[in-house]
């Protein structure tokens, strides 16, 4: 999907003041746009490294001549790079899931080829476990996205310059209840997703050292603000929760046309609209707020699926991809796992996501939880099962076929890879034929993308 990274590019505020009634209708009419579900997405961050010594950061020059590279390529997906020069591969919407893939392997491997002619290497790691935060991009966006985040602690900082995920988007669903219905879904994304987080933890060490989490991104990202970071809580139906929490969560900043941003303290959108001040908020204030609210699902116009840790390897990233879709897409699949993910609301308990005991198990401890191993089990056989339905590829099921059965059926997640003696140390090698998904086994070494 199209690139929103907070702090991104938007349009200009608009003279059109917005009131209360007219932002809460918005919100309810644009975040979960309902329709059959056949649309799916991907955003793909990378950590940029050298490929022989990627403990060593890259120069600023050098990050530079290779970005200047990379904006000549004819790609498919829209390019951009986060605060810490990460970069972030958005595909545009696609038809199937194999379009996707088809698209995403193509951009990739044109973006490896480029970068490779500098020494460099996409790398899939949910946090950088080598470097300390160093914001390379300065830009008055991300002066305020930084002095806002520095109010709750360190971690936000470690989130804009070192973090890296795989985000699938999905069709947010149909109008009427059912397997495929919206509000099923919603539901199933806050249960599912701690499983999802478990299967695909691969961020273990931060600044050279074991961090006791399987997914350091993880939890990085429930750490870095009281609010802005959690799913709606509360009774309401899923329009009217997100809606709220839209709402009454608080503006990380005020944008400006010259000059630095506002970045004012304990002020939520609907205290905004209310008061008028600094300026009275309007339609593109609306859009860009909601792009600075960090929820492990997002729902808007789809469901942005945003807990997965970055993949290692030439085609670890298709395989959330593809598990995602499935589960998701196919009506039986997606019965199947609702049913086995239910029972993982009471261990959830009532404490929002991602900072509830559910969650905090799957971050810090991936599939060595028996519980969460077990549904793990369970979604990734059904998900094989569903993908061969939904006309996948070989190539594609037996990626996610070598993926199950080197973590799931084993209670391992990637993470537990990079624990092993010697892991972390290994320098970057260039994948496979990265041109041809499936082709790359996981090795369990730090590879390049």
């Amino acid at each position: 999907m199209s690139s929103d990274t907070p702090g991104g590019p938007g349009a200009h505020p608009d003279h059109a003041t917005l009131d209360e009634g007219a932002a809460q209708d918005l919100l309810r009419g644009i975040c979960f746009k309902t329709g059959p579900p056949r649309i799916v997405g991907v955003e793909l961050e990378w950590l940029i490294h050298d490929q022989e010594n990627p403990d060593v950061p890259v120069a600023q020059e050098r990050l530079d001549g290779a970005v200047a590279a990379l904006r000549e390529l004819p790609l498919s997906a829209a390019l951009t790079f986060e605060p810490g020069g990460q970069l972030e591969l958005s595909s545009q919407p696609a038809g199937s899931l194999m379009e996707c893939v088809g698209t995403t392997a193509a951009d990739l491997a044109a973006v490896r080829a480029s970068l490779g002619r500098d020494g460099l290497a996409p790398v899939g790691l949910g946090v950088d476990p080598w470097q300390t935060p160093h914001r390379r991009l300065r830009e008055p966006r991300y002066d305020a996205m930084e002095a806002a985040l520095d109010r709750a602690g360190p971690s936000g900082r470690a989130m804009m310059c070192t973090s890296a995920s795989v985000q699938v988007c999905l069709d947010a669903g149909e109008e009427e209840p059912g397997p495929l219905g919206y509000g099923r879904r919603w539901q199933l994304t806050h249960l599912l997703g701690a499983v999802l987080v478990a299967a695909f933890a691969n961020s273990p060490f931060r600044q050279g050292r074991p961090t006791g989490w399987k997914s350091t991104r993880q939890a990085l990202w429930a750490d870095l603000d009281p609010v802005r970071t959690l799913a709606p809580v509360g009774g309401l139906p899923p329009r009217e929760a997100w809606a709220a929490h839209v709402l009454d969560t608080t503006v990380m900043c005020v944008r400006r046309e010259e000059g630095p941003w506002d970045v004012p303290e304990g002020l939520t959108f609907r205290e905004w609209i209310r008061t008028g001040a600094p300026r009275p908020p309007v339609r593109a204030d609306l859009d860009y707020h909601i792009s600075t609210l960090f929820p492990p699902v997002r729902p808007r116009g789809h469901l942005e699926l945003r807990m997965i840790d970055a993949q290692s390897g030439a085609d670890g990233w298709l395989v959330p991809l593809a598990v995602a879709t499935a589960l998701y897409d196919d009506p039986e699949a997606a019965e199947t796992v609702y049913r086995t993910v239910k029972p993982l609301a009471e261990w959830a308990g009532s404490a929002a996501a991602p900072r509830n005991p559910l969650w905090t198990t799957a971050a810090r401890e991936g599939l060595a939880d028996p519980e969460l191993r077990a549904a793990a089990t369970v979604c990734f056989d059904t998900a094989l099962t569903a993908l061969d339905r939904m006309g996948a590829t070989k190539a594609v099921q037996d990626t996610v076929a070598a993926f199950n059965d080197r973590y799931v059926a084993r209670g391992r997640c990637p993470a537990d890879d990079l624990l092993e003696p010697g892991a972390l140390a290994a320098p970057i090698r260039p994948a496979g034929r990265a041109d041809e998904p499936g082709t790359e086994p996981h090795t369990g070494r730090v590879t390049s993308a």
